[in-house]
């Protein structure tokens, strides 16, 4: 099949969840023999015309110029130049500058779209960007030929607000086998004497109510905080907890042999995402043999089940952060490796998909030709 692959800033992966899942599945789409085609912004770091056998795309993106709505003409013009190609599927992650321009994309080809995590939940999004983000996701449910659920939560809530069925397939994630200490060092850090918290700054990630409870607890186990702070939100934590030294912002961090090798060594690795599906970095964390204390939701218990302690207050946290050890829980860190060897395996998520896809071209055709 000739496949296309739109709806992130690009592979290789340097930026999030969406773009580490469209590398890694390209390249397996390859491998089975497919000519994959991946949409990429013109100023991403890899300007390479090929990634591991897959074809890239760029297209112009302002959004460096133009903040957020610069996403919605970069999915434009990614269309466009669809149009000129004949797909046998398109493969839409996500929806939210995509679907406002249902309109253009060609009928030939069957669209699948990853329908994310519900983002007109969001807190961090103003009223009137909440309403249009629904409208958004309306419009790629009613538009799309076939829905990706990454999980079971965004399945049910697919088929109560749209009466549509979706396919649910989660991320995947890579057992680490080989933590590195010599790397705490870079850090500050000593191996299982410090905390971890690792997120986007938004406020329904939750990393205010983590760090409220490092505050209230008295603990000054060093905590590091990953993710971009340089941000509105990111400032106002950062003055908020200023007179905390132990309390450390990282930034982003995108080493990947780096980030789990701090997984892996940490007291604990708070997960606080309260909105969306499978979060990526929350298998990688359970493939990293890290304890996890997690928001107390259905999304993070969906995925984590009975292995995590969960905390819905900064008070539970603190209470996490002073009563916890991790010799005391090593079946709960067994029991997540577990599920990302049986459940949550890049192989097993890339042969789903890859099933679902000859399933939703088979049955389109099919139709065609009655």
């Amino acid at each position: 099949m000739k496949i296309a692959i739109l709806g992130t800033r690009g592979v290789p992966n340097y930026y999030g969840g969406f773009e580490q899942f469209a590398e890694y599945f390209s390249v397996y789409l390859h491998d089975n023999g497919h000519d994959v085609y991946v949409y990429n912004s013109h100023n991403h770091p890899y300007q390479e015309k090929t990634f591991n056998g897959v074809n890239i795309l760029h297209q112009y993106d302002p959004e460096y110029k133009m903040g957020s709505f610069g996403q919605f003409i970069y999915d434009r013009n990614c269309i466009k130049d669809i149009r000129k190609r004949d797909f046998d599927i398109i493969l839409q992650l996500g929806y939210t500058s995509s679907s406002v321009w249902f309109y253009m994309m060609p009928k030939k080809p069957v669209l699948i779209t990853n329908m994310d995590g519900l983002e007109w939940k969001r807190s961090k999004y103003p009223w009137p960007m909440r309403k249009f983000l629904r409208f958004a996701e309306w419009l790629a449910a009613k538009s799309s030929d076939y829905l990706v659920a990454d999980s079971l939560g965004i399945q049910k809530s697919l088929k109560k607000l749209y009466n549509k069925e979706s396919r649910y397939i989660a991320y995947g994630a890579n057992l680490f086998t080989a933590p590195n200490d010599a790397i705490l060092t870079e850090y500050g850090v000593e191996k299982e004497n410090y905390n971890m918290v690792m997120a986007r700054f938004e406020p329904e990630n939750n990393i205010d109510m983590v760090l409220d409870g490092v505050a209230l607890s008295g603990d000054t186990t060093p905590i590091l905080v990953i993710g971009k702070h340089e941000t509105k939100y990111g400032t106002y934590l950062k003055n908020k907890f200023k007179d905390y030294p132990h309390i450390r912002f990282i930034g982003g961090l995108y080493n990947i042999d780096h980030l789990n090798s701090l997984r892996y060594y940490s007291k604990i690795y708070f997960h606080g995402h309260s909105v969306g599906g499978t979060n990526p970095s929350l298998l990688e964390a359970m493939a990293s043999n890290t304890l996890i204390a997690a928001h107390n939701n259905d999304f993070n218990r969906g995925v984590l089940k009975d292995n995590a302690y969960y905390f819905k207050t900064a008070k539970e946290a603190a209470g996490l952060l002073t009563s916890l050890t991790k010799n005391d829980n090593l079946k709960l860190i067994a029991n997540n490796a577990e599920a990302i060897q049986n459940d949550f395996n890049w192989e097993k998520i890339n042969g789903d998909y890859l099933q679902f896809f000859k399933e939703c071209f088979t049955a389109k055709n099919r139709a065609v030709t009655r």
